[in-house]
């Protein structure tokens, strides 16, 4: 029984599993940054200076928290063997985050911060893992 319901499992390499992993994590970032832009222009007036300290604030996240993070699941990928699920991607553990994180989300995006703070975070950690992301790009370019 088992064995016959292992033919619809979604098995791919390693190589596959980097570039869903490099493509989750530059998606999710693109789409927080746009998020963070779109409402930083309903404020009315340009706020360069938002943006530069959110971009500074994510380039440090990225390379102090993020890059962590990422090398770690790049290690654990490169681990699997041919046919490894594709859900597989991220440790049980790391999926519950990503849950908390969208729930965290969730509740910011309904609170009563001020937009602009709003904006900040959004750029920041949109940045941060758009940068952490060059990691399984280029770990996935490498297995070419």
């Amino acid at each position: 029984m088992v064995k016959g319901l292992s033919r619809f499992k979604p098995g791919v390499n390693r190589r596959t599993h980097l570039f869903m992993s490099a493509i989750l994590w530059t998606a999710i970032g693109l789409l927080l940054l746009t998020k963070g832009a779109f409402r930083l222009s309903q404020l009315g007036d340009w706020q360069p200076l938002l943006v530069a300290l959110a971009v500074l604030a994510g380039s440090l996240k990225a390379y102090f928290i993020l890059d962590k993070a990422a090398r770690r699941g790049i290690s654990r990928i490169l681990t699997f063997e041919e046919g490894t699920c594709l859900g597989a991607v991220y440790s049980v553990k790391t999926w519950i985050m990503v849950l908390c994180m969208m729930g965290m989300g969730v509740i910011l995006r309904n609170s009563s911060l001020p937009l602009s703070l709003l904006c900040f975070l959004y750029i920041t950690i949109g940045w941060a893992l758009l940068v952490s992301s060059r990691l399984a790009w280029r770990a996935w370019l490498k297995g070419k």
